[in-house]
């Protein structure tokens, strides 16, 4: 009798127990959804279990946390198409200049990649190293993608493979065309980064030695790529004096490969070049009419950010940079390259050119005896050493040893308001997610870096109406992840990973200019990635829970693996 009464106590403090248990580990109650569809926003909840999105609507029940979302939106996680938060991210882990804007996922790979590494890149790379100094424990690009997911990082990490470095694995970095061997095992490695994981094959055709691949490699590359289920992505060969040519590339790239393509930040660069806007759209919308899948993604300011070897021409760069400023030393060479610069650019983009001295700005140095230019125009530094600005700009490389970093100003503000509304383009900082401490106060930054996205939702959406919220919400978040075939995120939906951004629509703000770059952004409370909270009351957390997200190509995937062609694919 008694044991069935102690029984019967259990069993009911049991069932009461499992009665009160949370139904969900995280509710963010009330605020008005935007799904990422691009509809109008409905008032709701979304409730999270473990890593999955459990409910949308009305979501009843307790939760072990809760975040009142009243008078925010809610919208999925943003992505950054272009992410150089490769180094940065080893630093610290919590790229809190993008984290404060909303970003859950940040894609890597323009041109260059992580990996893979050949013996002679390990130690160029150690070599090379600016303010953040690291040791390279890693050889393929899947290896360093699970090292930062190890280390701990909160937003989520992808990349695609670099032509430029499968080139330089194979080629070196002279100016050189493959054998049919050498583009054999190129291909090969393509296909291994795919199986591992990679998102397609990424290229920047302006730099050296990514300038230096013919059309017919890079379809080669690209149509491997496709094969696996990627795309191909490209800093184009120029953007601005043969924009057109370029974009003719871009899209016959596409087309013989049969992967989709994007184009990497969209522009006219240089004054006499911004009324191209308009041809290039148009070639643009008549492929896609033909069927192929064209794209493209942007930042949000008339400047862009590189390096002074975007102002000389590239054969002077053949080698790498330890060559390139030995040559820029030989005087015979260096009248030839100072030549080049003034004149009208053949076989290169140079940005200098389109900007103008007084029109770039120097923002990273990696001697210390030059730190203190940081911050002044090229014109200023010719001014005050007496020299012509193509002098100034050899004389910084070589007492640099390294391409030293500018801010070009280049396009056209009204150019770039108009593109932020095209319905096929999405968003990418092309800079790295920091902080303004440690190492990253040892050099500046474009204001990119911490203010690209809630530029846009201040300043074109809210301000100057250029696109509605739940327009820039689905180019924020489901157009990218729907170009990458990502299928379980992008989108507030059941069962999708939860990365969840809450903003306030009304008092979201970048603050981060040219002059002082490096200033957080304003009016993203939360932040969730993979159902934790890395982002709470504007702040961060001590959760690290970014993961690695695989392209359709990955062979820990069901159906992941290669195909005969890129046309066996769904997209």
């Amino acid at each position: 009798m008694k044991r069935a009464v102690v029984t019967g106590l259990v069993m009911a403090l049991l069932s009461s127990s499992a009665i009160s248990a949370p139904a969900y580990d995280l509710v963010i109650r009330g605020g008005a959804i935007y799904d990422g569809s691009g509809g109008a926003p409905v008032k709701g909840d979304v409730a999270i279990k473990g890593q999955r999105i459990a409910c949308v609507g009305a979501c009843p029940g307790a939760a072990t946390k809760t975040v009142d979302a009243a008078g925010k939106a809610v919208a999925p996680g943003f992505i950054n198409m272009l992410s150089w938060s490769t180094e940065s991210l080893i630093q610290d882990g919590r790229a809190l200049s993008e984290l404060k804007q909303g970003i859950t996922l940040e894609v890597m790979g323009e041109g260059d990649s992580m990996g893979p590494l050949s013996p002679e890149m390990k130690r160029l790379a150690l070599q090379r190293q600016g303010d953040i100094r690291y040791p390279i424990g890693w050889t393929s690009l899947d290896e360093y993608l699970r090292f930062l997911e190890k280390k701990g990082v909160s937003v989520n990490v992808a990349s695609f493979i670099g032509a430029a470095t499968a080139r330089i694995h194979e080629l070196g970095e002279g100016d050189v065309d493959p054998t049919p061997d050498q583009l054999a095992r190129m291909r090969a490695l393509v296909v291994k980064a795919m199986e591992d994981g990679a998102m397609g094959v990424g290229s920047s055709l302006i730099y050296a030695p990514g300038s230096y691949a013919e059309t017919d490699e890079l379809v080669a590359l690209v149509t491997e790529a496709g094969r696996c289920g990627g795309m191909y992505i490209s800093h184009m060969r120029s953007e601005g004096n043969r924009l057109e040519q370029a974009v003719d590339e871009l899209i016959t790239i596409s087309r013989r490969s049969g992967a989709p393509a994007e184009i990497y930040h969209l522009k006219a660069s240089g004054k006499p070049n911004w009324g191209k806007l308009d041809g290039v759209l148009k070639q643009i919308e008549a492929a896609r009419a033909e069927g192929l899948r064209i794209t493209a993604d942007m930042y949000t300011y008339p400047a862009g950010s590189t390096g002074l070897d975007a102002a000389m021409p590239t054969w002077v760069q053949a080698g790498g940079v330890e060559a390139w400023i030995a040559r820029l030393k030989d005087p015979e060479t260096r009248a030839k390259v100072k030549a080049e610069m003034i004149g009208e650019p053949v076989g290169f983009e140079n940005l200098q050119r389109h900007a103008g001295a007084e029109g770039t700005l120097l923002v990273g140095f990696k001697n210390p005896k030059l730190k203190p230019l940081t911050g002044k125009t090229l014109a200023e530094v010719a001014r005050e050493r007496g020299v012509s600005p193509q002098d100034a700009a050899i004389d910084l490389v070589i007492e640099d040893g390294s391409r030293v970093q500018v801010v070009y100003f280049l396009m056209d503000e009204a150019n770039v308001a108009r593109q932020t509304a095209l319905p096929w383009v999405s968003f990418g900082s092309d800079a790295e997610g920091q902080a303004p401490e440690g190492p990253f106060l040892l050099s500046s930054t474009h204001p990119r870096a911490y203010g690209n996205f809630s530029r846009l939702l201040a300043k074109y959406v809210r301000d100057e109406k250029r696109l509605s919220l739940a327009e820039a919400v689905r180019k924020l978040s489901a157009l990218p992840a729907h170009n990458l075939g990502l299928h379980d995120r992008g989108m507030l939906k059941v069962g999708n990973y939860a990365d969840v951004v809450v903003f306030d629509p009304a008092t979201i703000q970048d603050h981060a200019t040219f002059e002082k770059p490096q200033q957080f952004s304003t009016g993203v409370s939360e932040v969730v990635v993979n159902g934790q909270l890395s982002l709470a009351k504007g702040e961060p957390t001590a959760a690290r829970p970014g993961q690695v997200v695989r392209g359709r190509g990955w062979t820990g995937w069901k159906d992941g693996g290669c195909r005969a062609s890129a046309k066996d694919w769904n997209w």
